[in-house]
């Protein structure tokens, strides 16, 4: 499906073509780290269906636990996550931050990687109090 998002404030805009299916919740400590949350939920998107329409994201390159380097790219402005990926030219796959997506409501995740470093609560948050508005 066709997808369009930007940071918080506008300034990295992006569009791509991503298959609903496809959309997982990460619960690594770097992600965990890197988003401020305790989890993170992306949606891989093929080098060849994603393009930066607006601005440009800076890049941080973060070794993870497996010795791979994954470019982490946010944007200088405001700080809003866009995606990470391997570092280096060639197809590569983006995981875009779902929450930076418009149409984030669409992609409910179908796995959990890294399971190990799931906070131990996560499994409760449906017997939690709820307020509608803060």
């Amino acid at each position: 499906m066709k997808i369009d998002g930007a940071c918080h404030c506008g300034g990295i805009q992006y569009e791509g073509e991503a298959d609903p299916e496809k959309a997982a919740i990460c619960h690594c400590t770097d992600c965990q780290t890197l988003s401020g949350s305790a989890f993170r939920t992306v949606v891989p998107v093929h080098s060849d269906h994603f393009r930066i329409v607006a601005g440009e994201p800076t890049i941080y390159v973060k070794t993870g636990e497996s010795g791979n380097k994954r470019e982490q790219a946010f944007c200088p402005r405001c700080g809003s996550p866009i995606y990470a990926t391997a570092p280096g030219d060639g197809p590569k796959v983006y995981n875009i931050r779902a929450g930076t997506i418009r149409q984030r409501d669409q992609f409910v995740p179908k796995v959990q990687w890294w399971s190990r470093s799931k906070q131990r609560w996560i499994n409760d948050i449906a017997s939690m109090r709820e307020v509608a508005k803060q």
